[in-house]
């Protein structure tokens, strides 16, 4: 059966619009179907009855959510790749101090349910902090095909960024070299990685920016230093000097990635939809995500 669409055309209560949104459901179907994870909006898994949905959002009811073996949404899966759409606060892989939860170990343990002889690798990575498109190969040759000459496969890394404040000018390019102090700290200097950000503005509230940032260089924190230095830092960002919280996370999202695939020659685009967090907050419509 084919997923039903609805789209929201006022504020409300998730319960309360789809039993007025004439679907042959019940109360009980509709938390049936919410406590099954099998209602999305913007794509996105809801499971709270009194979840507050907006004019332009989009619902996706579902029979049955392929997902469950995964604690994220999965993005696109074939034999060689699985990218997923990695949350806030999980790291990709563990570091030095082996930590049980990453999206290595869940994407891991969700090919071995399949067949417990199956593996995968890293193809890149997101900081702990940011979340968005993640890849991961299914064997040791497709890792090494992806990561050879990765700047010249990959086409397009399009951030979404909320900033405190507003920048000097609407658009606009930052290139440094970064260098890291012996805290893991992220800095601009004349020596190091070379990095470049360009960033576009996509809103202005009245006291943050919405930006579309693309990276010509992925360097460690990238993204959030540039920011620092245009002192504009990124939301929830405490430690490039952020000095307001309200989304409770860092607004920073890797929201879509255009990469070449090295056995077809073709170009894939895999995109992660823009947290709701970020749309409610910064009221980011239907239209400006158009044009990022």
């Amino acid at each position: 059966m084919k997923p039903i669409l609805i789209s929201v055309k006022h504020d409300d209560t998730l319960l309360n619009y789809l039993l007025n949104a004439n679907l042959d459901y019940s109360r009980t179907k509709i938390k049936s179907l919410l406590k099954h994870q099998c209602i999305l909006v913007n794509d996105t898994v809801v499971s709270q009855f009194d979840e507050p949905i907006a004019k332009g959002e989009t619902i996706k009811i579902v029979q049955h959510n392929d997902q469950l073996d995964l604690p994220f949404p999965l993005l696109y899966e074939d034999r060689n790749i699985i990218v997923i759409d990695k949350p806030y606060g999980l790291l990709t892989i563990s570091t030095e101090k082996k930590e049980p939860n990453t999206a290595f170990r869940a994407v891991s343990q969700y090919v071995k349910k399949k067949d417990p002889r199956n593996k995968i690798y890293v193809i890149h990575r997101l900081d702990k902090n940011t979340s968005g498109v993640v890849m991961f190969a299914k064997s040791e040759a497709v890792q090494k095909a992806y990561q050879e000459n990765w700047n010249d496969r990959v086409k397009e890394r399009m951030y979404v960024a909320i900033v405190e404040g507003h920048l000097d000018q609407d658009t606009g390019t930052v290139e440094s070299f970064l260098k890291e102090n012996k805290t893991t700290h992220m800095y601009s200097s004349n020596s190091g990685q070379h990095a470049i950000t360009h960033y576009r503005t996509i809103r202005k509230g009245k006291d943050f920016t919405v930006l579309a940032v693309h990276i010509d260089t992925g360097r460690k924190n990238q993204i959030r230093v540039h920011m620092q230095d245009l002192k504009t830092p990124i939301l929830g960002d405490r430690k490039y000097d952020a000095t307001r919280n309200p989304l409770n996370r860092m607004a920073l999202h890797a929201y879509r990635l255009k990469i070449e695939n090295p056995f077809t020659h073709k170009m894939n685009t895999y995109v992660a939809p823009i947290p709701r967090q970020f749309t409610r907050y910064a009221r980011i419509t239907e239209s400006q995500i158009k044009s990022i």
